[in-house]
């Protein structure tokens, strides 16, 4: 019974992520998004856009990544792609580390290690699984800008420019078309 109670140790500490607020919009554009909704709506991203990932992924193991992916943020917050001083990434990569130790590492140690790979995976960015997964974990938040009309662009003044060069590369790097689609409907935002 002890690895039951440490599984529901970590189910418990996962449920905190949904006090996790993001700085993109839902839908609706009512409020901003927490960490757990955009985790379950990359999940279903990746389900519903599976015939565009490469030959071969795994689309089991692309949603188990998107699952776990922002757990530590639950102890390292969400920063903003786009929010200033977003570009040095050595203090979120250094606290990441350190809350994914401490997260994974209340499950059954077959399990932590088992999940704490497939979070490694994902933040490494070189298999296609994880590609297709960091792609998917970039393509979700431009679609919800341009539903609630520039939502986060708008807040943190950005400008397409600054959209190609920091997300269009990830998400060309792991679903080429998926980019093509996305990248005509941001040239038509801006150019409105």
């Amino acid at each position: 019974m002890a690895d039951l109670d440490d599984r529901m140790a970590f189910l418990m500490e996962a449920g905190r992520l949904s006090s996790v607020t993001r700085a993109t919009r839902i839908v609706d554009g009512t409020r901003f998004e927490n960490a757990a909704e955009h985790s379950w709506h990359l999940a279903l991203f990746a389900m519903t856009l599976a015939p565009h990932a490469p030959e071969g992924v795994s689309i089991d193991r692309v949603i188990r990544m998107l699952l776990l992916h922002d757990l530590v943020e639950i102890d390292a917050g969400d920063t903003p792609i786009f929010a200033p001083g977003a570009e040095d990434t050595a203090t979120q990569d250094r606290a990441e580390r350190a809350a994914a130790d401490r997260i994974f590492g209340l499950l059954p140690a077959s399990q932590a290690t088992a999940f704490r790979a497939l979070w490694d995976e994902f933040e490494a960015a070189e298999t296609p699984e994880a590609r297709f997964a960091k792609a998917l974990d970039r393509f979700q938040p431009p679609n919800l800008n341009l539903v609630t009309g520039g939502g986060s662009w708008r807040d943190y003044g950005v400008t397409e420019t600054g959209i190609r060069d920091r997300i269009g590369p990830k998400i060309a790097r792991g679903a080429p078309d998926l980019w093509d689609w996305l990248s005509r409907r941001i040239a038509a935002f801006f150019a409105s």
